[in-house]
């Protein structure tokens, strides 16, 4: 319990959980920013 309170009690915990969010959030954009593009170039393969 002390580690969740100074986690989101402190300005360094705050920042740590903003950081992780923004990682999460970019990883998952990257995927479907890659996936779309690998369906594209395996489309054009075929043609």
């Amino acid at each position: 319990m002390v580690a969740i309170k100074e986690l989101f009690g402190s300005d360094i915990g705050l920042l740590s959980v903003f950081t992780i969010g923004f990682v999460i959030v970019m990883a998952v954009y990257l995927y479907g920013y890659a996936k779309k593009h690998m369906a594209e170039d395996a489309r054009n393969a075929k043609q």
